[in-house]
């Protein structure tokens, strides 16, 4: 066994765990973490900080007034270790306080279910499990490794965007542990009047949205991963009263910059169709695209040593966005889609293949060890 490649090994240590590893993500998904409600994340954020300060690294909680607190954890195998590592993700969720009751956490099929267990709590098991491999197998890492917890990335990581582009500049490689987005919103005015006594006196802002959504949904380009959606439309009072406003909320997807700005110029420009109604945008994208190639040599590293376990690891092109555009953006190597392997984020059956989560934990650990 002492002849096999360290990424082999690493997965033969950690193939036996896998029942530590179920335990520990039940008590990580039973302890809820809203991204909107402090209390909550902060009893999570415990929990977590706990189980990282039995590994014996050091845990900072980094207060934060509104969201839950960020940890930032590190870890050092030698002293006098040049460079570092930086290990990115989330423990806050989309869902409520009380969704557990809903949808309890549960193991079936091969598959661990629960509010937030593919997004993205297993990948903070996955990591917590990669580390403590490295130490028992006595493998040194040449680098310091910084794990950035963060408790806003599915609200646009307002308080820890900083902190995470901080992190991102004193390091040589960013891994991501999660499964260019951005939401914008068009308002339109226009003037009510009853539709059946004096319909010509009206301006229908609800035809106008219409007409300008079916403009919008002309600059998608499936070729180039330009995807802009309007996935809440609301106006209107009454069926007999012209509509005096009307509004869209945009999901806008781009894989490189220069799409996210034009797009961004062209909802900035719409003019109105209807004389008299009005239009206003606001928002756009907040996180730059990852752009493929920034992190294709880190890809290549990553294959090679997944090849090793006899595993093969997919490229993909995805339109959602992580904590890790930001990182990349800045120009650092970055792999996303670290984290566990399942299917469901933000929905009711949200779900982690469990027999995967030693091979993710490994491929990790692998990549600590070498990068």
């Amino acid at each position: 066994m002492s002849d096999s490649p360290l990424p082999l090994r690493l997965l033969r240590a950690l193939e036996p765990r896998l029942p530590e590893m179920l335990r520990l993500l039940r008590r990580f998904v039973t302890t809820e973490s809203p991204s909107l409600e402090k209390a909550a994340a902060d009893r999570c954020s415990k929990v977590i900080a706990k189980e990282w300060r039995e590994q014996g690294v050091r845990v900072e909680r980094i207060p934060q007034k509104h969201r839950g607190d960020h940890l930032r954890v590190t870890y050092t195998s030698k002293s006098g270790a040049a460079g570092q590592l930086l290990v990115l993700g989330h423990y806050d969720t989309v869902y409520s306080t009380g969704t557990l009751k809903e949808r309890p956490f549960r193991i079936s099929g091969g598959k661990a279910y629960g509010p937030g267990v593919f997004d993205m709590k297993a990948g903070i098991v996955q990591a917590l499990f990669a580390l403590e491999t490295l130490r028992r197998s006595n493998v040194s890492t040449k680098k310091q490794i910084v794990f950035l917890w963060t408790s806003d990335e599915e609200i646009g990581s307002e308080s820890s965007r900083k902190l995470i582009e901080t992190e991102a500049r004193r390091s040589d490689a960013v891994f991501v542990l999660e499964p260019s987005v951005g939401q914008a919103e068009l308002m339109v005015r226009g003037r009510s009047s009853h539709a059946g006594l004096a319909p010509e006196e009206g301006i229908n802002a609800v035809h106008e949205l219409a007409a300008q959504l079916t403009r919008i949904e002309k600059w998608n380009d499936g070729r180039r991963g330009v995807s802009i959606n309007a996935d809440i439309v609301e106006g209107g009072t009454r069926s007999n009263v012209i509509a005096e406003r009307a509004r869209a909320v945009l999901d806008l997807r781009a894989l490189r910059s220069s799409d996210m700005r034009r797009i961004e110029r062209r909802l900035h420009a719409l003019r109105p169709v209807h004389r008299g109604a009005s239009l206003k945008v606001t928002g756009g994208f907040d996180r730059p695209p990852l752009e493929r190639k920034r992190c294709r040599a880190l890809f290549a590293h990553a294959e090679s040593l997944a090849k090793q376990m006899h595993l093969s690891l997919g490229e993909c092109t995805a339109g959602g966005g992580s904590d890790g555009n930001f990182t990349g953006a800045l120009a650092i190597p970055t792999l996303d889609g670290l984290g566990a392997v399942g299917d469901g984020a933000h929905s009711d059956h949200e779900y982690v293949l469990i027999h995967t989560m030693p091979a993710r934990a490994a491929l990790l650990a692998a990549l600590l060890a070498t990068c």
